[in-house]
């Protein structure tokens, strides 16, 4: 690997880093002030627990010689041993930052658990899912073939030939769905939920994420190069716009446009892109930024009705948005983009169509029911839920001794 792809890669590398405080603080501001720690603390033990698992079994899991095309050999690179050497083609770096892309995609599962969960019951559970629900997933979606080495990779992305620029899929649908699963284990929260106890905690936080994900989708463009380039004017692109999607169809819908809802779009907008980034035009990212973040904001308002505690809206943010976005490659192709895709508004195959559907049914139903059994059978063997005392006193005090605002004067 070149030396300026690698400078590229290690910077994009400390941007993905940076989603996980951001991914906390976005969270912890939009709970209750009494469970903000034990959010950001259910984040960043996520991040621990998958570099653990990740190193040990993971990596060959993911990217391993495909067993039937449903899961990697693990066995192939147990310990990071095959990274302990320059071969030259930056595989120490794509293990760590495939370590961030697992952890990202556990860390948003949280959503589903928010203010109720036993935090050593969240790091178990945290555990199963990457074992058997990531895993089989990223591997489907990131093990390409390679027929000079004689291996092969996911069947989602050769054999059904899934388009999926960074993990709409595997991340975001995937992550959705789970939390949804685990928020329908848990049942509802039992204290009062409360409102969001400091925006602008959460507005940082969605700044953060924001910058991380330039380095999400720029990183996997693989190289100091034109797509990364490309990939990142996109990401800047359909974030903007899915804060104008979402606060217009809150505008229309409630008579008022929020803070909340702002970078509640822009996370839906970014979203929306990672699937797509490389196969839309400038206009095209624009579109799918609108779109996805108008989307997530009807959808929202079926929750209610569906009458589902998931507080942080991983679901629809991630699950749905990650759908939308993914739908986008079929309507917004450009065959100037660097994918060289052309969506059916343009005159492209519908061919491309049943690829994508097959994609997003298969990674929903997978992850929505294997996640609900890990969680089910979990809850049977070691109960997932804090006490009811605990929660109403709330879980940053009862489980970790510590309070994220003093306000004495002492």
């Amino acid at each position: 690997m070149e030396a300026t792809d690698l400078a590229w890669l290690l910077a994009a590398f400390a941007l993905v880093l940076l989603m996980f405080p951001g991914l906390a603080l976005f969270y912890g501001g939009m709970l209750g002030s009494r469970h903000t720690l034990n959010m950001i603390m259910m984040v960043m033990g996520a991040l621990a627990v998958t570099a653990v698992f990740y190193v040990v079994i993971g990596h060959g899991l993911v990217l391993g010689d495909s067993i039937g095309g449903f899961i990697g050999n693990p066995v192939e690179m147990l310990g990071f041993e095959s990274l302990m050497t320059d071969d030259g083609s930056g595989s120490t770096f794509w293990g760590a930052f495939y370590v961030l892309f697992a952890g990202i995609s556990i860390a948003i599962v949280a959503s589903g658990a928010a203010g109720r969960m036993k935090f050593g019951a969240w790091l178990g559970f945290a555990a199963l899912w990457l074992l058997l629900v990531y895993s089989p997933i990223a591997h489907w979606v990131f093990a390409f073939d390679d027929e000079e080495a004689g291996v092969t990779g996911g069947w989602l992305r050769n054999v059904v030939q899934l388009h999926d620029f960074a993990g709409g899929t595997a991340v975001h649908m995937n992550a959705g769905m789970a939390a949804l699963a685990l928020a329908l284990v848990l049942g509802k929260r039992k204290a009062f939920p409360g409102r969001p106890h400091n925006l602008p905690l959460a507005v940082l936080g969605a700044g953060l994420l924001w910058v991380g994900w330039i380095g999400f989708n720029g990183g996997t463009a693989g190289g100091a190069s034109f797509l990364a380039e490309y990939v990142v004017l996109a990401t800047l692109l359909a974030g903007c716009t899915g804060m104008l999607g979402f606060v217009i169809v809150e505008k229309f819908r409630e008579g008022r446009t929020t803070t909340l809802g702002m970078i509640t779009g822009l996370v839906a907008g970014l979203v929306g892109i990672t699937p797509s980034a490389d196969a839309v035009s400038p206009i095209g990212a624009l579109l799918v930024g609108l779109f996805t973040g108008a989307a997530v904001s009807w959808l929202m308002t079926l929750l209610p009705k569906l009458k589902i505690d998931e507080p942080l809206d991983a679901f629809m943010v991630h699950g749905m948005g990650g759908i939308v976005g993914t739908l986008c490659v079929v309507l917004f192709g450009a065959a100037a983009a660097p994918a060289g895709i052309t969506g059916v508004l343009f005159g492209g195959d519908w061919d491309i169509l049943w690829r994508e559907l097959v994609a997003i049914v298969a990674t929903c139903l997978y992850s929505f029911v294997v996640t609900f059994v890990i969680a089910k059978a979990m809850d049977k063997v070691i109960g997932l839920r804090v006490d009811e005392e605990i929660e109403f006193a709330g879980l940053d005090t009862s489980l970790h001794a510590e309070s994220a605002y003093h306000l004495s004067r002492n």
